[in-house]
């Protein structure tokens, strides 16, 4: 199941944005199977990963910059943000309020 919570997040900061274009997703809901794959390959996978648990979205909208999209996320208060500029992704999860 996918956390409420978290569509809530995106409903909020899609309008804080003032976007006019859907959101990318990079990654949403991965199985236990596909997460371990994924963090043997990469330092940048949590091994306990939100993903798995429906609570964790990766993203970009197409007219809002990067680093744009990294502030409002931080400036809701609301869960965790990671900014991955190399990626060109945001990281958005329901847990505790965090950022890296």
């Amino acid at each position: 199941r996918i956390d409420t919570a978290l569509l809530d997040q995106l409903f909020i900061l899609h309008n804080k944005l003032g976007s006019r274009t859907p959101f990318q997703v990079i990654s949403g809901y991965r199985s236990p199977k596909s997460n371990a794959m994924l963090h043997e390959h990469s330092n940048g996978v949590a091994k306990k990963s939100m993903h798995v648990q429906g609570k964790a979205i990766d993203i970009r909208l197409q007219d809002a910059e990067l680093i744009n999209v990294r502030n409002a996320a931080l400036a809701m208060n609301c869960g965790g943000v990671g900014y991955y500029p190399e990626s060109q992704f945001v990281h958005v999860d329901t847990g505790k309020v965090r950022h890296w």
